[in-house]
């Protein structure tokens, strides 16, 4: 059974009812718990009868977080080896039909290790390749290949890329990745059909299987997450929550972490219809971590940096810092090339880095070595 039907098995009107009707009583329940917290919990802390208990939520959440993962924050940063899109995606910059004139390249070989130098000299260990939804301008063949340039320079290279096959995420694994991130951008099938206007990214059912598949063709790390603010976000958090779970039932080698994208900027012919507040933000990942203890959270520099600081002891794992979302925008075109997303939080990786010390945690730079790849090979024999 893959996850489509368990996600059936949750409809929009079932989870609405138990956000809906939660009580004080039932927020009580899921925070005495504390194991095994089942969906009528998840809905419990994601509804409003939450809210006047965020407090007692923070402090079990930063219970959570230090006792799974200690006073280590992971620091990585993406680097977009193409803007080409022919996708049509309604609140992205680099929509085929976005309105955007800004310049849309690919990357060279020699232009992507000028990029990872650039990042590997400010000591960045942990890459995140992305790329646009476009498979004639960047191949699965091409997306390997550039993975294998990245792994030159960091023990750890993850992927954010378009939907692939099994094969193509195996022929990723063997090129270096170790993670795979891929947003279902909303779990609410009606939604997600009116803001897919064009490609293969239309295809919900591809869509959601995705990370299962990258799980099955041996990736180690494997990243949920809603783009926030295309549906309700109670919903999307309580499915997105569902799918983290179902993940790491069925893909029990691989670690499964969740990211927390918030709309904010996007192309005027756009409208956000669900935008968060910072505290029904800081709501859904509370509720995310006392649900996941295990998942590492990632939060990106689409927030603001000061919002950013405020989140270090509530459940957050991993930062990026320095980003650009534009290819080559570290060291080759600067601000020349479309950027997919204009980005909060500017500040220098060396910046956020004695923050995190400052709120008494350690900047961690690399949490993985090649090494341990060979071991896991030795393993599976």
């Amino acid at each position: 059974m893959g996850f489509l039907e368990e996600l059936r098995a949750y409809p929009e009107e079932r989870v609405r009812e138990w956000v809906d009707r939660s009580t004080e009583a039932d927020v009580l329940r899921a925070l005495e718990r504390i194991e095994d917290r089942e969906p009528r919990d998840f809905a419990a802390l994601l509804s409003p009868a939450a809210v006047p208990h965020l407090e007692a939520m923070a402090q079990q959440a930063h219970r959570l977080t230090r006792w799974h993962f200690g006073r280590t924050i992971g620091l990585y940063a993406p680097i977009y080896i193409s803007n080409i899109c022919g996708a049509d995606c309604t609140y992205c910059g680099y929509a085929v039909r976005s309105g955007n004139r800004e310049r849309r390249r690919t990357l060279t070989d020699a232009e992507l290790r000028v990029e990872c130098e650039a990042l590997a000299s400010r000591g960045f260990q942990s890459v995140l390749l992305l790329t646009g939804e476009a498979p004639r301008a960047v191949s699965p063949a091409q997306i390997a290949h550039a993975v294998s340039i990245a792994y030159e320079h960091f023990p750890s290279v993850s992927v954010e890329v378009y939907a692939l096959d099994q094969d193509e995420y195996a022929m990723l694994e063997e090129h270096g990745v170790d993670g795979v991130t891929l947003y279902m951008e909303t779990y609410h099938p009606e939604t997600y059909q009116r803001v897919h206007l064009k490609g293969k990214k239309k295809e919900y059912g591809y869509r959601l299987d995705a990370l299962e598949r990258a799980g099955r063709a041996g990736a180690r790390r494997l990243g949920v997450g809603a783009l926030l603010g295309l549906f309700d976000w109670r919903i999307d958090g309580f499915w997105t929550i569902l799918h983290a779970r179902y993940l790491q039932r069925v893909c029990w080698q691989s670690a499964v972490s969740m990211s927390f994208p918030r709309l904010l900027h996007v192309p005027e012919r756009f409208h956000v219809p669900h935008l968060l507040t910072d505290k029904e933000l800081v709501q859904l990942i509370l509720a995310a971590r006392l649900c996941l203890p295990e998942a590492g959270f990632y939060l990106s520099t689409r927030e603001r940096a000061a919002f950013r600081d405020r989140l270090i002891p509530l459940g957050v794992t991993m930062m990026s810092a320095g980003s650009s979302t534009r290819p080559g925008g570290y060291a080759i075109y600067g601000e020349e090339t479309l950027e997919q997303f204009e980005i909060e939080d500017d500040r220098s990786p060396e910046v956020v880095a004695e923050v995190i010390r400052r709120a008494g945690y350690d900047p961690v730079w690399k949490d993985f070595d090649r090494a341990f790849q060979g071991i896991q090979a030795s393993v599976a024999e």
